[in-house]
């Protein structure tokens, strides 16, 4: 990641997030939520007192003072907004108001973005897009955001290639996602790169959400529930996930459901907005992932308990989705486990 790393242990990532006037209420607290050190660590600090925690959040609004949110009510900053200027990531949630209807930044924003380090990693929750495209920071650049405003981006912003059909996107230096639970989605993805797969899912299994749901998965844009008396795909995601180390093919999902191959992947597509064999790669890299962290088994070992049959194919599909081999991964994430 950019900047200063949260596994340096020499001095907490500092979090800065950019509240401005309307900012959407659900979002403006979930950097809190998903990056605080009592999320990561529900124990934090107990055994490790005196440990730096890997995240310092902190809260600045445009002129210091309060703004008010979408729910109606102000919020305060926590910090001065100098405090930009020192911030390794910047989180700018959602908000409605003038900037969403015109495309236009007040100067004042302009100004306080420029004390910006150069390295800083900014990310955006819904219609904080448009500050990052405002700021010239998507240019050219694929990015996303709520389907509900993409007309008005695309008009407002002709030079940035929008993709509304995802609910994330990472570019490493800027980071864009969808409307409301997709902001969760975006900051366990940050967490997951920064820290890992088990620091990701411990942090997604306190706030009782699902612990990872890919960038290219689809928004859930207006299209037809399917009919209660169709059985749902659920139980075959259930079970291949327990069987992750054999052969699965679509007849043995299908079967899972009582459907047609046909129907299945259908009704899969419908309710996932991805293939099943991209959910089921995707979760044998999960699995392998988990199990180069927690545990010293051989490459080749995890890539059988995974499914991926060979050292071979594990090294090629995670560094597909991740740019790491799967020693490379290991070494990069037990460091925090081994010096913990």
């Amino acid at each position: 990641m950019s900047a200063r790393s949260p596994r340096s242990g020499t001095a907490p990532h500092l979090v800065v997030v950019l509240a401005l006037d309307t900012v959407i209420a659900f979002e403006l607290g979930l950097a809190h939520r998903f990056l605080a050190a009592s999320s990561l660590d529900p124990g934090w600090p107990g055994p490790r007192t005196g440990a730096v925690p890997p995240y310092e959040v902190r809260m600045v609004t445009l002129d210091d003072g309060p703004v008010m949110t979408s729910a109606g009510y102000a919020a305060q900053p926590t910090h001065p907004n100098r405090l930009l200027a020192e911030a390794d990531t910047i989180i700018v949630p959602g908000i409605g108001g003038p900037i969403v209807e015109t495309g236009v930044l007040p100067e004042a924003l302009h100004r306080l973005a420029a004390t910006a380090r150069p390295d800083a990693r900014w990310v955006s929750i819904c219609t904080g897009a448009f500050v990052l495209a405002g700021l010239g920071r998507l240019r050219g650049r694929v990015a996303t955001t709520h389907w509900v405003h993409v007309d008005a981006f695309t008009r407002h912003f002709p030079d940035v290639p929008l993709n509304p059909d995802v609910l994330y996107v990472d570019h490493g230096d800027v980071l864009t996602s969808a409307g409301n639970a997709a902001g969760i989605d975006l900051l366990l993805h940050l967490v997951r790169s920064d820290l890992g797969a088990e620091a990701a899912n411990r942090v997604a299994r306190g706030a009782v959400v699902a612990p990872w749901r890919a960038g290219g998965q689809a928004q859930f844009i207006d299209r037809p529930i399917p009919e209660e008396s169709d059985a749902g795909t659920g139980p075959a995601r259930t079970w291949a996930l327990e069987h992750l180390a054999e052969p699965i093919g679509l007849t043995d999902l299908a079967r899972q459901c009582g459907m047609s191959v046909r129907t299945f992947t259908r009704r899969f597509r419908e309710e996932t907005g991805e293939t099943a064999g991209a959910w089921l790669a995707r979760a044998r890299v999960d699995r392998a992932r988990h199990l180069l962290e927690s545990t010293d088994l051989s490459v080749d070992r995890i890539a059988a308990e995974s499914g991926f049959g060979t050292g071979a194919s594990l090294r090629q599909h995670l560094s597909a989705s991740v740019g790491l081999s799967p020693l490379a991964y290991r070494r990069t994430f037990r460091v925090e486990a081994d010096s913990a």
